[in-house]
């Protein structure tokens, strides 16, 4: 069983739609007893999704009504078999802080064979935060076989 973190700034816009969307893909594949979670660089305080993130996971039969916002620590650093991140900010500053962990840390773009950082849509308009879900999907399903094998390898 493996634990995968998805981590964006504030864990309202971008990380709530990656976990929902990467639970799925990896149920889909019989791999129900892995778990997939998400945490912020900058998570001030316990809040929901926001509302555009809510609606199109809402469209995709996803309900993340129940996600609460958490600041990422040492411990999800620790449960974690593989980060993924979705800025070279949130990369950087995880190794940084982190070193022990930085062999499981990744730019969420990697899983695809780039290296980009997904822009946050933060404060956008619906459509901003369809091209951000659009994007997340697409790596997910392009790197779905990326993601399994780098989880799979660091799983203790």
């Amino acid at each position: 069983m493996a634990h995968i973190l998805i981590v964006c700034t504030a864990n309202i816009c971008r990380s709530p739609v990656g976990e929902a969307v990467l639970r799925d893909r990896l149920i889909e594949r019989g791999l129900t007893d892995w778990t997939v979670s998400s945490a912020g660089t900058w998570a001030q305080w316990k809040r929901g999704a926001s509302e555009h993130s809510v609606t199109l996971m809402r469209e995709q039969g996803f309900d993340i009504t129940g996600h609460q916002a958490q600041i990422i620590g040492l411990e999800h650093m620790e449960q974690s078999d593989l980060i993924l991140c979705m800025e070279s900010g949130h990369v950087e500053a995880l190794k940084a802080e982190f070193p022990a962990y930085a062999d499981k840390v990744y730019y969420f773009s990697e899983m695809t064979g780039q290296q980009y950082s997904i822009s946050d849509p933060y404060g956008g308009t619906l459509p901003e935060y369809r091209r951000m879900t659009e994007e997340l999907t697409g790596i997910i399903d392009g790197g779905i076989d990326k993601i399994i094998a780098l989880a799979t390898e660091n799983t203790s």
